[in-house]
């Protein structure tokens, strides 16, 4: 009985150490530890020109990043819509390719509805009234939605880019300057109704299109921060800055889900970490660089005219209704202290 029960003690012993042992083994692949031979690569796409503040930031980035990863998560840029426009971006990321996009509230509204509030006219008074809006337990039910609905992964939104104005060839000073001008805008409905609301005709049109669309005579105008305005040399082709500050641009990068679950854990966190830092150091520059360029365009033969804010505000605030953000907006205002 003895020999038995020491027997009994020994084979027990022995299936407690193969069983830790198998524990080990799952929870070490679950960790999804990088593979030292392989290298992960991230083409970030923008429609903004080599020139442009933000792209800088998107370098900077790709530096920060492959410093952490030791040169193993490569981001490479490509400005000017190299990659095509951000809906094929983006649609190509959806399916699992290695793209990044710079993108913004308007465009995610075609995954989640209510992200494209972000963008509506006069919901922000600046950069730091959206950042908190980014930051609310609102913003990360979008993120979740995008993430498992859509299969869309945020991986920043802090990314500033200044006011947008109108920019046109005679001076707008009140919505009814605008009627029957034709103003170039990204083509979510959010813009769109936004440009309406205000009292132009949207046209929708990659950003890249629109020096050589005003040469052409196809649009009468766009409305762009200074940022954009100035890199793309819209001084050449347009004589107005309307200074009407009508939407605060906040942008996003975003990944496809399928891709950003390829790559290790620990590069994941690294990635999402340094997108965010860098968007923020990013946005101070922009700050201190939109009076610059906005002075070195009226230096190129620009001038900067003064509008009807209070007008402006009025007419814009119908688009609230007409995209029914109305409640969402008193209900995000109510949770950031606006």
């Amino acid at each position: 009985m003895k020999k038995f029960l020491s027997v009994l003690l020994v084979l027990s012993m022995v299936l407690v150490i193969m069983t830790g042992c198998g524990g080990q083994t799952d929870s070490q692949d679950s960790a999804e530890a990088p593979d030292e031979g392989e290298v992960y690569v991230l083409k970030m796409s923008t429609q903004l020109n080599e020139t442009a503040p933000m792209v800088s930031g998107f370098k900077e980035l790709a530096e920060r990043v492959s410093e952490r990863t030791d040169g193993k998560l490569v981001i490479e840029v490509y400005p000017s819509a190299q990659l095509g426009s951000d809906e094929d971006v983006i649609e190509q990321a959806i399916q699992g390719v290695n793209v990044a996009v710079l993108t913004d509230g308007g465009r995610m509204a075609n995954y989640v509805k209510e992200m494209g509030i972000i963008g509506a006219p006069y919901f922000a008074d600046n950069y730091e009234d959206v950042l908190k809006v980014t930051e609310s337990d609102t913003f990360k039910q979008w993120e979740k939605e995008l993430a498992e609905e859509n299969g869309i992964r945020v991986l920043s939104f802090n990314w500033y880019d200044g006011a947008r104005h109108f920019l046109t060839n005679k001076p707008v000073k009140t919505p009814e300057d605008l009627e029957g001008v034709r103003i170039r805008t990204p083509g979510a409905p959010v813009w769109s109704e936004s440009i309406k609301a205000m009292g132009a005709t949207p046209v929708a049109m990659p950003w890249t299109e629109v020096y050589t669309a005003m040469q052409q005579g196809a649009i009468d105008g766009a409305e762009g921060q200074n940022t954009a305005s100035y890199p793309a040399k819209l001084y050449e082709v347009i004589k107005y800055i309307d200074k009407t500050g009508h939407f605060q641009l906040v942008n996003g990068i975003i990944v496809g889900e399928k891709w950003f679950q390829t790559i290790p854990e620990e590069y994941q966190q690294i990635l999402i970490e340094e997108t965010k830092a860098e968007a923020a150091e990013n946005a101070q520059l922009i700050m201190n660089l939109s009076d610059e360029y906005e002075a070195k365009m009226v230096e190129e033969g620009m001038e900067v005219v003064e509008v009807d804010l209070d007008a402006f505000k009025a007419a814009a605030d119908a688009a609230y209704d007409v995209l029914e953000y109305r409640e969402l907006r008193d209900e995000i205002y109510s949770q950031i202290g606006k």
